[in-house]
């Protein structure tokens, strides 16, 4: 038998595994999610405000930008810890979450006056995002990173570090219904900073505990 015929046949002896792999992750992660939504829900409650503001497109981009970020951040690090899978078409996807971002970003600087621009980027919100968002991505994360632990990654930290960015764009989704700042200039600046401190966490826990 030819190497590549080997290959293609302990490849295909993987995909049942993999599958399970994945829908693990999902289930574990999807449980974070509730537990973090309770959280908000019992601790933080939702902005008094959200009825009569979810036909805002700024609303409406804070939920797209986050759940752009947590579907593909899922599919890249399903993929990074299953050896063999394909890793580039979800590094592209991923990449979305950048182009909703800059629509954002422009059409908020084109419909609003540059006098403005310092007070939408500041907002009123900005420590409680940067507390909030990480205390609502831990169980998110942590149940990540429990699934993780039953699969093979190559590169512990990255995995742990997309695990992170998941996590955090579970939280930031969350927390968007509890946060009044919706200009597009503030979730870029605060939103992302926030993200990228559960990101570092991912990537720290990652190596620690994701090794094989």
């Amino acid at each position: 038998m030819k190497t590549g015929a080997l290959i293609d046949i302990l490849v295909a002896d993987l995909e049942p595994s993999r599958l399970r792999f994945r829908a693990r992750l999902r289930l574990e992660l999807a449980c974070g999610a509730v537990l973090a939504g309770l959280i908000l829900l019992v601790a933080l409650r939702l902005r008094p405000d959200l009825g009569a503001q979810i036909a805002s497109p700024r609303l409406w981009f804070k939920f797209v930008t986050t759940l752009t970020l947590s579907v593909t951040s899922l599919g890249l690090v399903s993929r990074l810890a299953t050896p063999g899978a394909k890793v580039k078409p979800w590094l592209g996807a991923l990449s979305l979450t950048l182009l909703v971002i800059g629509f954002g970003v422009l059409a908020e600087a084109v419909t609003t006056p540059p006098a403005s621009w310092a007070a939408r980027l500041v907002g009123h919100n900005a420590p409680y995002c940067l507390t909030l968002i990480p205390l609502l991505s831990a169980a998110p994360l942590a149940c990540a990173l429990h699934a993780l632990r039953r699969g093979a990654p190559s590169d512990p930290g990255l995995a742990g570090a997309v695990a992170g960015l998941l996590a955090g764009g579970v939280g930031a989704t969350l927390y968007a219904l509890h946060c009044t700042d919706d200009s597009p200039f503030f979730v870029v600046a605060w939103y992302s900073l926030a993200i990228a401190i559960v990101t570092l966490a991912g990537y720290a826990a990652g190596r620690r505990w994701l090794n094989w």
